[in-house]
């Protein structure tokens, strides 16, 4: 249990958080939201202890075990997968008290090593580091490269394995799914799910969330606020809390207005001075309840093309790659006037390289790119925010772009852009991550594209943005090619989906949801390859079954274990529709009309639930490493 008692928090001259009282229970899956700057790391800052509260008490267990993520990545000559396993420094220091012994050849010592490995359950830590590289995108040929060979993005996802390797009472995760591709970001979110510990996130992909919140820990304005449910029911909660705030104001604004009416009319009568001087004090103890403000909701749109195309775009059988090498082979793909098309598959399969080839970035290595004469891109890629000109400001990049434009005209455009008055003369260095691509956004918005290709557009972006973004590419007339592991964005604005994987993009016939299902069909294929690299002690069932056929004997013996994965399955679809049920009623008591001690009834069986659900999908995931599905 983790504690706020009227709990004040600053960096620097600025007070981010005040009078901050609420408790965090024990297992409890907190998201932290907010808009950029309210104070979230600050308040994973305190947590980890690396920054004093100005006023109040933070109270932690004094025994607890705290993990996070690490901001830097040292450029290291150890492989990856030795720097994962070290997140379990109880682990990596049995392991390297064994190599130690062996060599001293001293075999007591040797002894005393294995004893301590088997208590830490050190012997099978190789093969579970393994597991969590391969579940967020490293293939087991790279777990043995050094730490400094990968680049910036895979570092940062060392880092997280590194963080969900050690053991721990209580995780915290800075956004954890910026540089994963959907498919992490899917299988993260199964882990988490399964995470007995107290998790809090700080995220801006509000699917991701809903996936993984029982609750949510609102900041705003230096209050912190606790809500019971995922990112979905905070946002109801809320719009109801304000609807009743906004009601109680205008009641209590009526009853002042004739309070004040009464004493101005009588306070000078004699016999009515009592009654006068009565409503006094009571217009004095009147709570005042505030006003709700309206928060300015950040919207933008992108221009209406000059012209737009029937048929914009086509790839004929082409390959497409670097130098000799061929990533992608015998792509058909075309896009018409419309077209809103999602590419889905793991980060290094291609989906970069897939719209590269469609901007002429890349020539085709066999093959042919048509386009229409009147076609216009504007192209967004994961390198376009640090393209940016440090010293230059909001106005001087546009200014770059439309030279003849006036002055007015420039800063009118980019106030629109939420970049008003002197903010478009500031330079960019001195921009947050979210502002630099809303820029960049801007900047190829101005030039009235009617094909959009977008490559990851929302890192960076804070809620508010990545609506405003969804909102503007669900307006956009033209067409568009998304790459994006955010699913909420995914969903609002593609009609159909692209899978590019295994050297090929194909059509996937299916929504999100059913990409989520396909992912999971193939999670024993995935655990094989993550324990690939084990050494020769560790369970390696899976690859030595990829090696053979099955006898009639050992399927006649999986037929208990295929009937009960299907049992299972069946139970966590019950589960997931009572929690659905449940979740429904807590987020909203008033539709529901249940007492305190109903609500409370919901919320023990609603534990109850999640616990048995965890139960089920432990033991589906065990059968299903054991058979092939």
């Amino acid at each position: 249990m983790i504690s706020f008692r009227n709990l004040a928090l600053r960096r620097g001259s600025r007070t981010l958080l005040s009078q901050m009282d609420l408790t965090i229970q024990s297992g409890w899956a907190l998201g932290v939201i907010g808009r950029n700057g309210c104070g979230k790391s600050t308040l994973f800052a305190a947590l980890k202890g690396e920054l004093e509260p100005e006023v109040g008490d933070l109270d932690m267990p004094s025994k607890i075990r705290l993990a996070s993520v690490a901001q830097e990545t040292p450029a290291l000559p150890d492989p990856a997968i030795e720097y994962v396993l070290g997140g379990d420094v109880e682990v990596a220091a049995a392991l390297k008290m064994e190599a130690d012994a062996y060599d001293a050849e001293d075999y007591e010592a040797v002894a005393r090593a294995n004893m301590r490995i088997e208590e830490v359950n050190g012997y099978d830590a190789r093969a579970r580091a393994g597991r969590l590289m391969h579940g967020l995108g490293f293939s087991p040929e790279t777990h043995e490269q050094p730490v400094a060979s990968f680049s910036g993005g895979w570092r940062v996802r060392l880092n997280l394995a590194r963080a969900l390797m050690a053991p721990s009472d209580l995780l915290l995760l800075d956004e954890p799914t910026n540089h994963l591709d959907l498919d992490a970001v899917l299988w993260l979110e199964e882990w988490l799910r399964r995470y007995p510990g107290t998790l809090l996130i700080i995220s801006h992909d509000r699917e991701f969330l809903d996936g993984v919140i029982s609750h949510t820990l609102h900041l705003h304005e230096g209050k912190a606020k606790l809500y019971t449910g995922d990112y979905t029911a905070f946002e109801r909660q809320r719009a109801e809390h304000l609807r009743q705030q906004q009601i109680a104001h205008v009641r209590e604004q009526a009853e002042r207005a004739h309070l004040q009416s009464f004493i101005d009319r009588f306070k000078a009568k004699a016999s009515k001075a009592k009654q006068a001087q009565s409503r006094m004090k009571r217009l004095e103890k009147m709570a005042g309840t505030e006003a709700v403000r309206a928060e300015r909701s950040f919207s933008f749109t992108f221009p209406t093309p000059d012209r737009l195309p029937t048929s914009m775009l086509q790839l004929d059988h082409i390959d497409a790659g670097y130098g000799d090498h061929v990533v992608l082979r015998d792509i058909a793909f075309g896009l018409e006037a419309g077209d809103r098309i999602g590419l889905l598959g793991p980060n290094g399969a291609g989906k970069s390289t897939m719209v590269k080839s469609l901007v002429g970035e890349l020539e085709p290595m066999v093959g042919e790119r048509t386009f229409h004469k009147d076609m216009k891109i504007g192209y967004f890629a994961q390198h376009t925010v640090e393209s940016l000109h440090e010293g230059w400001s909001a106005f001087d990049h546009l200014q770059e772009k439309a030279p003849n434009a006036g002055a007015q005209v420039l800063r009118d455009y980019l106030g629109t852009w939420n970049f008003p008055a002197d903010r478009v003369f500031e330079p960019v260095d001195k921009f947050s991550g979210g502002e630099r691509a809303r820029l960049a956004l801007a900047l190829i918005a101005w030039d009235k594209p009617n094909l959009l290709l977008l490559d990851e557009p929302t890192n960076h972006l804070d809620l508010d943005m990545r609506e405003a973004l969804a909102d503007a590419l669900a307006e956009f007339d033209g067409a568009l090619v998304l790459v994006s592991h955010d699913r909420h964005l995914l969903g609002m604005v593609c009609d159909e989906f692209w899978r590019v994987a295994d050297g090929k993009a194909e059509a996937f016939d299916g929504d999100l949801d059913d990409y989520a299902k396909w992912l999971r069909t193939r999670g024993t294929t995935r655990k094989t390859a993550a324990v690939a690299s084990a050494p020769q002690n560790a369970p390696v069932q899976e690859a030595a079954k990829e090696k053979r056929k099955l006898s009639a004997d050992e399927r006649e013996k999986e037929k208990p274990l295929r009937a009960r994965v299907k049992k299972i399955e069946t139970l966590i679809a019950t589960m997931d529709k009572e929690l659905t049920d449940i979740e429904g009623k807590l987020a909203d008591p008033t539709v529901y009309g249940g007492s305190t001690a109903d609500l409370m009834k919901l919320g023990q069986r609603q534990a109850e639930v999640r616990g048995e659900k965890e139960a089920l999908e432990l033991e589906w995931l065990g059968i299903l490493e054991q058979i092939e599905v």
